[in-house]
């Protein structure tokens, strides 16, 4: 038997609320994707925080570098519109 050291490292999703967005929880090791949402429901909703979870081996997430944040980011500054401020957001409204 593999020790866990050996297994494949997991990054965990959790939505806590229907119409909420999944957020990272932290990650851990599991031989397969379905021992990985088992141990992710053991490991990040034993209080029933939960409603959906999502388990994504972690050699497969691409993220861009903090030190290119200038360059990577920069030709969304030039489109303005696209930030929430020009809009209103209704009284009432909530997880927008």
């Amino acid at each position: 038997m593999s020790s866990s050291t050996e297994w494949p490292l997991w990054e965990v999703f959790v939505r806590s609320r229907r119409g909420l967005s999944h957020t990272h929880a932290g990650s851990l090791h599991a031989p397969d994707a379905e021992m990985a949402l088992r141990n992710a429901r053991d490991l990040y909703t034993r209080r029933s925080e939960g409603v959906s979870i999502w388990v994504v081996p972690s050699a497969q997430v691409t993220a861009s570098s903090p030190d290119e944040k200038d360059s990577f980011f920069e030709p969304a500054a030039d489109k303005p519109y696209r930030h929430p401020t020009f809009y209103d957001i209704p009284e009432g409204v909530k997880h927008l």
